[in-house]
């Protein structure tokens, strides 16, 4: 989605406080004594003083500041305090599959038989076999198919069978939402799935809705990838120019019927909507099959899902996804929920040899935050994303990790993975990119976004007027204002803003103007993704 751009100064009037912080500070008792250099800057008293915003009356944060180099911290509240940390918990899952799989990882999809060939027949069974890819796309089982049509067959006499037994059979993590799992962002995780764009969207399909030719016409409704794998139960209809347009498109629980209902008004845009399928494994099985057909191939046996192949089976084709420092950027850029847990399934398959799976991942990424001086005693991590409202952290724990991760051999490739404030474009960007603009944080600080309801963090590094690199986490929860992020803001704002002997304070956005932005994490607002 486009923005207008404004002028710096009218930005900066929204930014920069008015002159005498005094007459608004009100420092919250909760803060910690932080160190004495940030004390006679002032530093504290600013942030306190954006903490006691109106919006986050009856909630509750924990906020660290820290020097990155030396580790000496400039601003602790409630540093301990263990809350919802919505999508930061993509920087503990990323952080332990750099290490774990590793910057070069892989992921490959195969395709397989036990059978003998005869001619132009294959005389046997076709395995399809997945190891956890979240960025398969629906072309790269074309090239699959292509390659066994371009080796001379041309029947398959047995079943396609799809072995998604690299992971584990439980598709949804814990606590999930049922309201959410039509919800492109809730997609079900498997060993095979396909994704319907170049923004990797796994487990999902694209529902295209555009209005007839004139009122009462039926809309017309296009799929991507193309399949019939999901059905269209079309109970929408187009009205006269200028009427209402009320487009829904969910699919039923436990089907792959897609409902597209509502109106839509002649000459009216299109309605996108992703949606994601129920069982992935079949869905990678029917694009596929479909695509062995489109190039003459074709398997007389039925599909089969979740059986393991066979020892001594030979390979007829295989695809290998991008490498993990690549995926690294759609992944933490755009917050991809579903690359994290098949991040997190493969890293436990790695570590133990046995089907991946949610337990096993999380205990490989709590094994991997030892070592980066990060207690796992002291958070709670139940899935890869942090879909889950049981997903606990504290700031102080991940001012660990951020300070760790530097040391780290895969560091550049990780940090470059971080959305930029105010950063072009979505593969830069990402989350960040409307935001902080106009600001000595634009195209300074890079940090990981996380939004539930009630839930907000912010989580990354940020250089001050000196030069200094510093490490934040924010992490506010219990407020009912629909947005905090402007207060988020604000702090990062403050710290690019400041030196080291001088705190420039720096006031939140009001609720106008941060709605007038758009003040919603963007990985949230598919398709437009602001």
């Amino acid at each position: 989605m486009s923005r207008p751009v404004r002028r710096v100064n009218d930005r900066m009037r929204h930014w920069i406080w008015p002159a005498v912080l005094g007459l608004a500070a009100a420092t919250l008792s909760v803060s910690s004594p932080a160190g004495a250099d940030a004390d006679r800057s002032g530093l504290p008293e600013a942030i306190d003083t954006v903490l006691g915003d109106p919006r986050m009356e009856g909630g509750v944060a924990s906020v660290v500041v820290a020097d990155a180099a030396s580790g000496d911290v400039l601003y602790r509240h409630r540093p301990t305090g263990r809350l919802m940390p919505a999508s930061n918990t993509k920087l503990l899952t990323s952080a332990a599959a750099m290490e774990l799989l590793g910057p070069g990882h892989r992921f490959t999809t195969d395709v397989l038989t036990d059978g003998e060939r005869r001619g132009p027949v294959l005389r046997g069974d076709l395995y399809l076999r997945g190891t956890g890819d979240p960025t398969t796309l629906a072309e790269d089982y074309d090239r699959l198919a292509a390659k066994i049509a371009g080796s001379g067959v041309r029947r398959v006499s047995g079943r396609l069978i799809a072995d998604d037994t690299r992971f584990d059979d439980h598709r949804v993590g814990d606590t999930w939402s049922a309201d959410d799992e039509s919800a492109y962002y809730a997609a079900q995780i498997s060993a095979l799935s396909v994704a319907p764009d170049t923004d990797y969207d796994t487990g999902t399909v694209i529902v295209e809705v555009t209005p007839g030719a004139k009122a009462g016409d039926k809309p017309r409704v296009g799929v991507t990838p193309k399949t019939d794998y999901v059905d269209i139960d079309l109970r929408a209809s187009t009205v006269a120019a200028g009427g209402a347009d009320t487009i829904a498109v969910e699919r039923r629980h436990g089907r792959n019927t897609i409902t597209v209902s509502g109106t839509v008004p002649v000459g009216g845009s299109a309605t996108k909507e992703w949606v994601t399928v129920w069982e992935p494994t079949g869905y990678a099985a029917a694009v596929f099959r479909d695509a062995l057909a489109a190039h003459g191939v074709r398997v007389s046996g039925p599909t089969r899902a979740g059986v393991a192949t066979p020892e001594g089976a030979r390979r007829l084709a295989s695809h290998d996804s991008m490498e993990l420092k690549d995926l690294m950027v759609p992944f933490m850029k755009l917050s991809n929920n579903m690359h994290a847990e098949s991040l997190t399934k493969a890293m436990g398959h790695k570590t133990t040899g046995r089907p991946g799976s949610w337990r096993d991942g999380i205990a490989a990424i709590s094994g991997y935050l030892k070592t980066a001086g990060v207690d796992p005693g002291k958070l709670r991590q139940v899935d890869g994303s942090g879909l889950s409202r049981k997903d606990n952290a504290p700031a102080d724990q991940y001012i660990e990790l951020l300070r760790a991760a530097k040391g780290e051999p895969w560091f550049a490739d990780w940090y470059a993975s971080l959305p930029v404030a105010c950063g072009p474009g979505k593969s830069v960007g990402g989350t960040l990119r409307s935001r902080m603009c106009g600001t000595p944080a634009a195209l300074n600080v890079r940090a990981k976004t996380g939004t539930l309801t009630g839930a907000s963090a912010l989580s990354g590094y940020v250089t001050d007027k000196d030069g200094r690199e510093l490490v934040f986490s924010i992490i506010l929860n219990n407020h009912l204002a629909p947005s905090v992020k402007a207060l988020e803001d604000a702090i990062v704002v403050t710290l690019a803003s400041s030196t080291r002997d001088k705190a420039v304070p720096v006031m939140p956005r009001s609720t106008r103007v941060a709605e007038r932005d758009g003040d919603v994490e963007c990985s949230w607002r598919k398709p437009a993704r602001c």
